[in-house]
């Protein structure tokens, strides 16, 4: 039984079309599942793995544009549009929208190709930044209180004594709390700390050090 490390969405309300992109993408090594209505797609279950939608412009349901408006603040895999009644205007509003490409039938299939594996290495690197992101709220939780105190006037470019001082606390306090925030957070110095602060949306604010004008 074949194991597949990625998926194919084809929505197309034409059988003949379903059925000859799935021969296609088998006849690669990729796993297809394809609808004939853009409800049919919503309503099933995905499997938890990069993707892409192949997705015809004219449906029966909805037009595809406007399906891709209204899953955009969701979790769905990039789009590639396909149709056959292609115009700049739809193209354009389209690919500002994030997709990947809009090919106008009939198309070649070195350029779907493309276009798929494009989309699908898209969503790989998506789903990478969303767990090292996930990843990271894990450890910022992890930090007490007082830790999450010290994080912000760390990365804001305070010296430990003017940290200390805003916190109420002793430098030697502040550098213990500081050294458990690099070691829970595992960043490997104070410039991979203020990426991991930018990540997460941790307000920074940048402080003149002393002897500053």
């Amino acid at each position: 039984m074949t194991t597949y490390n990625h998926m194919v969405f084809i929505v197309d309300d034409d059988v003949r079309i379903r059925e000859a992109l799935g021969e296609l993408l088998e006849s690669h090594g990729m796993c297809a599942v394809a609808f004939g209505s853009a409800g049919d797609y919503v309503l099933a279950d995905k499997p938890d793995m990069p993707a892409c939608l192949i997705l015809d412009v004219e449906l029966p349901d909805i037009n595809g544009l406007d399906l891709q408006k209204q899953i955009a603040e969701g979790d769905h895999p990039p789009i590639v549009f396909i149709t056959g009644h292609g115009d700049i205007p739809s193209s354009v509003r389209a690919i500002k929208h994030g997709a990947v490409d809009f090919l106008t039938k009939p198309f070649s299939d070195a350029d779907l190709m493309a276009a798929i594996q494009t989309a699908i290495a898209q969503d790989r690197e998506r789903r990478s930044e969303r767990a090292e992101l996930t990843m990271l709220r894990q450890r910022y939780l992890e930090l007490t209180p007082r830790e999450r105190d010290v994080l912000p006037l760390v990365v804001s470019g305070l010296l430990n004594k003017q940290a200390a001082a805003q916190l109420g606390i002793s430098e030697v306090t502040l550098q213990i709390h500081r050294r458990n925030v690099m070691q829970k957070m595992t960043a490997a110095s104070l410039a991979d700390l203020v990426r991991m602060a930018q990540r997460l949306e941790i307000p920074i604010t940048h402080s003149r050090r002393a002897g500053g004008n």
